[in-house]
């Protein structure tokens, strides 16, 4: 083999290790763990490098394998899966959290975010939609998977004036989220969020967040 071929064969390979997801399934039920792991060394470009079944045994494989994506589910003993991942992304900073869950109301996506989930992901929905945010997964984004916007972010029977989007807006200001987070919940831009929050400000005439809340509770566009 010629000194050429040799070093296009390892700029192969190296490329190959760059561009693969590598994923640490954590779960402590080990039938959902053992069965997610072996359908994604089916996928193309990705590879599962292992199990983990509560938070203390996730930290330490997360810190020796380094995956690109950890897989968390929320309710597991002890150590709860928002902790975890907490500590998963103190333990390895370039490491993103997809949350994989049965909760999937607003009050569920606010706290993965703040405890620095790149994902949120319904463990009813379809592979193909977890194996999609999965590879998509960076951190400091948050992706919310689209089979779990039905149910988190059901519009109210009134909407007063309001969109869509600018009545999930109002939810998260009602959840104390500033600015920067729920553009990140979200995925839209700080300076689109400030454009929605004008906007729920203009309709329902208020010139603040508190204002914004105490109306929006009047209107029952939020739960008191």
């Amino acid at each position: 083999m010629s000194p050429v071929h040799g070093c296009v064969e390892q700029a192969g390979e190296a490329q190959k290790e760059s561009t693969e997801t590598t994923v640490l399934v954590v779960d402590d039920h080990q039938c959902f763990a053992d069965l997610l792991a072996a359908s994604l060394d089916y996928v193309d470009g990705m590879r599962c490098v292992g199990t983990a079944s509560d938070a203390d045994e996730a930290v330490e494989k997360v810190r020796r394998l380094r995956p690109s994506v950890v897989v968390m589910d929320i309710q597991m003993p002890g150590t709860d899966g928002l902790a975890a991942t907490r500590a998963v992304r103190l333990a390895s900073p370039e490491t993103a959290v997809a949350v994989v869950t049965a909760h999937q109301d607003r009050e569920w996506v606010v706290r993965a975010a703040r405890a620095g989930a790149s994902a949120f992901i319904p463990k009813d929905g379809s592979l193909a939609e977890m194996i999609s945010l999965l590879k998509g997964a960076r951190p400091g984004t948050m992706q919310v998977a689209p089979s779990a916007r039905g149910s988190a972010h059901q519009d109210p029977p009134e909407d007063h004036g309001l969109t869509a989007r600018e009545r999930e807006v109002l939810g998260y200001i009602a959840q104390g989220l500033e600015v920067k987070s729920i553009a990140k919940v979200m995925g839209i831009t700080v300076h689109t969020c400030r454009s929605y929050i004008k906007s729920v400000y203009a309709t329902l005439q208020v010139s603040s967040r508190i204002a914004a809340v105490n109306r929006a509770r009047e209107l029952r566009l939020i739960a008191p």
